[in-house]
């Protein structure tokens, strides 16, 4: 059983009476990849700059192994950062960036040889101690930033956004080193980003947040496949959402059938929301259909093609499929009831 490292106990934050976190409650377990997911101006680098030090709360308490940190100066949290920019120092070498940290603390020189090199070993960079930093690309330039705030030991590494400079074939590359890193070194980390993809690659844990509240926290199987809410299932890749009525367990009916499901726990005639993911809806023939439509688009995605098609109630639907469809079709569509996922529909 891990045990819990951070505890934000009910943390508000305003700036400008404007209230940016409000009554947020989150814990971070040892050796956990957590991410921070959401859009820009949810709260997620706020929540990520309290844990660091560097803003303090409103309102609530942090706690660190048990201990409340409230008052505690960044530099004396067992805790990292790694920033979008990473703030990396020109006019030293790679080895004197990596090891800045260390002389500070007046480490004797042979632990701080002993200690770069281990971490230029680990992000792969062994044999760049005297490059200049300027020399180096921007995906290198990452790991020196990562290495220079992992030499320290902290108990935690927070990111913020980290990969956001880097292009997407190395951004995808770093998803799966970072969390080789994570994995090698046991330690927690704390990962902002506003990508689902990064998100769901690289996590244990991922917590949504919109306007300052977590909307869901989960894995990232529960996240995909079971959103809590609207924002979930429209944040967190493409999703169909439809108006339903749930008959009673079991049974959900929308685009004028009654569909097999495998939700519980609604009132009878409950008005509930549907979702359905695009690549979960499959063609069939026309004594298999439950549903049907129009093809009003289609559109090449390279790994599958996007079809949008009409139904005779006039809502649109998404389809992700490797078989291309014309436009005009009318295709026959069918749905597995573990496929369908019922939510409570918010009134607002």
């Amino acid at each position: 059983m891990k045990k819990d490292i951070i505890k934000l106990l009910n943390i508000s934050k305003e700036f400008d009476n404007e209230t940016i976190l409000d009554n947020l409650n989150l814990t971070i377990k040892e050796n956990e990849f957590m991410t921070l997911l959401g859009p820009s101006g949810c709260g997620k680098t706020t929540t990520l700059r309290i844990i660091a030090g560097f803003e303090s709360a409103s309102r609530g308490e942090i706690l660190f192994e048990g201990k409340s940190i409230k008052n505690v100066k960044p530099h004396k949290r067992s805790i990292n950062t790694v920033f979008q920019k990473y703030a990396l120092f020109p006019h030293m070498n790679v080895f004197e960036n990596i090891a800045f940290g260390l002389r500070i603390k007046k480490t004797p020189d042979k632990i701080i040889k002993e200690k770069v090199e281990a971490m230029l070993k680990l992000v792969n960079l062994k044999g760049y101690e005297k490059r200049r930093i300027t020399s180096l690309s921007g995906g290198q330039q990452q790991r020196i930033a990562i290495a220079r705030a992992l030499v320290n030991q902290p108990k935690v590494l927070l990111l913020d956004e980290p990969l956001g400079a880097l292009d997407l074939k190395l951004r995808k590359d770093m998803q799966i080193e970072l969390k080789n890193m994570q994995r090698k070194l046991g330690i927690t980390f704390v990962y902002v980003t506003h990508d689902q993809e990064e998100a769901l690659t690289m996590s244990d844990t991922i917590i949504v947040m919109n306007n300052g509240v977590i909307q869901q926290k989960g894995t990232p199987i529960d996240i995909y496949n079971e959103p809590e809410n609207r924002f979930v299932a429209k944040f967190i890749g493409e999703s169909n959402i439809v108006k339903a009525i749930m008959l009673e367990d079991y049974r959900v009916k929308f685009a004028n059938n009654v569909f097999k499901c495998v939700d519980k726990g609604f009132s009878k005639n409950e008005e509930v929301d549907v979702v359905i993911r695009p690549e979960d809806i499959k063609f069939v023939s026309g004594e298999q259909e439950m549903f049907s439509g129009i093809v009003t688009n289609v559109i090449f995605k390279g790994v599958h093609y996007e079809i949008i098609l009409e139904d005779e109630a006039g809502r649109e639907w998404m389809i992700h499929s490797t078989l291309a469809k014309t436009k005009g079709a009318r295709l026959s569509l069918s749905v597995e009831p573990e496929d369908i996922h019922v939510m409570k529909r918010v009134i607002s």
